[in-house]
């Protein structure tokens, strides 16, 4: 189960990674420029690799801020009545958490619609345990997502690999469209149509 409910969620981080970067070339060849020290251009990226590369698992971080796979978390419907700030929560009201809005939210973020990945180098307390409730996109507490070391490791080896082998750049006479489409699962709303090109010399890495 894991593997699978893991398939869609990580090709969609990967896709929403690629536009942004693709958005904003200067965090691509920073992120390029990372590998090249770390593994080296004459190199392939291994898993070993994965958390040398502080500036890519940064962006990983930010595309999960901006674009965290479920907008609205599983479902929680409290066992008695409580109160959550101003308001109050009947007994079996089903609760959905907005993390879309929360990771948007300007009282907890500067510039919160700019994919901006050094904020993430700035402040590195940021994790995934869903400890702090400004930035939780696998959930908190006891229903947190069970796949988050499998999710990190995956999205960030394939994301490594990807621009680390090639360099990328919109199809000619395309215009890259961020727009969303909300689901289930928050996806681009018209898929990305990117050209890679060899940069490594050894065509065969």
């Amino acid at each position: 189960d894991m593997v699978v409910g893991g398939t869609d969620t990580t090709s969609n981080t990967l896709e929403w990674a690629m536009a942004e970067m693709l958005q904003k070339p200067e965090i691509l060849k920073k992120a390029q420029r990372e590998l090249e020290e770390v593994v080296g251009i004459d190199g392939i990226v291994e898993e070993s690799d994965v958390p040398k590369l502080h500036y890519l698992r940064a962006v990983v971080k930010e595309t999960l801020r901006l674009h965290p796979v479920l907008p609205l978390l599983v479902p929680h419907c409290p066992s008695s009545s409580c109160n959550v700030g101003d308001y109050v929560i009947p007994k079996g009201t089903r609760v959905f958490i907005n993390v879309w809005a929360v990771h948007r939210d300007p009282a907890c973020w500067d510039n919160p619609l700019e994919f901006d990945p050094e904020r993430f180098l700035r402040e590195t307390h940021w994790d995934f345990t869903g400890n702090d409730f400004r930035y939780f996109p696998f959930g908190s507490g006891r229903r947190i997502c069970a796949g988050i070391a499998m999710a990190e490791r995956m999205v960030g080896f394939c994301l490594a690999s990807l621009i680390h082998s090639f360099n990328w750049r919109v199809q000619e006479g395309e215009k890259l469209d961020l727009a969303e489409k909300f689901g289930i699962v928050m996806k681009k709303a018209v898929p990305l149509l990117a050209v890679p090109e060899p940069r490594l010399p050894k065509p065969e890495l």
